[in-house]
């Protein structure tokens, strides 16, 4: 196995946040006074940054609109929807056996790192990570590329020994624009075939797939 260190996207990776999110993004649209759509038809807003999906949810690109809804929906999100929640089945055993393989696990979300390191800690997944790194609230470095390219810098990484795991296309295109190596996983959000139009270099199905496929590299 040629890689060191892996980067964990969290939502639909690690955890599944249907309920947190759908549930505090209906309550944003209605302070917009905007419509609201039904939680299940809002599943692929789990992954992108919240500036872009409220582009396409209030059909604008106007900045302080954006930034309007984003606060409506962390008055929601920051008291109730972060624990909204659920722990991927498997998760804590496939950490485990990557740290056991001797590797470096970092958290690589676009969520804000304030609220993620919480979310980290409330499943009890903290020991498995060196860091947690996310986004400002500013909205700064919520794109993966952007994100990924200062973790690089910021741990003295190789982009050659490095790996993304994510479950959205997001994830590989950022993984892919800094020369990382990509792993889709399909008990997120994204669709096999959305990840595999990026050309990550496996595609797992569940968990505990992920060592088995990295030391088949």
């Amino acid at each position: 196995m040629t890689y060191s260190t892996i980067l964990f996207d969290l939502d639909g990776t690690l955890t599944d946040p249907f309920e947190g999110i759908t549930r505090s993004i209906q309550h944003a649209l209605d302070k917009m006074d905007a419509p609201v759509p039904d939680a299940k038809e809002l599943h692929w807003c789990i992954g992108p940054p919240l500036w872009d999906s409220f582009e396409v949810l209030l059909n604008t690109s106007h900045r302080p609109e954006l930034d309007r809804a984003v606060a409506h929906y962390r008055e929601r999100y920051t008291v109730q929807g972060l624990f909204e929640n659920t722990l991927i089945d498997g998760i804590p055993q496939a950490l485990l056996s990557l740290r056991d393989a001797g590797l470096d696990l970092h958290v690589c979300t676009s969520k804000p790192h304030a609220y993620a390191g919480k979310i980290v800690e409330h499943f009890e997944l903290t020991p498995h990570f060196g860091k947690v790194y996310g986004s400002e609230l500013s909205g700064e470095r919520s794109a993966k590329t952007e994100l990924i390219a200062h973790i690089l810098e910021e741990e003295g990484l190789k982009a050659s020994e490095t790996v993304m795991i994510g479950d959205r296309k997001h994830d590989l295109i950022g993984a892919n624009a800094n020369g990382v190596a990509a792993i889709g996983v399909l008990w997120g959000y994204g669709s096999r075939e959305e990840l595999e139009a990026e050309g990550p270099i496996l595609v797992a199905e569940k968990p505990q797939d992920i060592l088995s496929l990295l030391q088949s590299k």
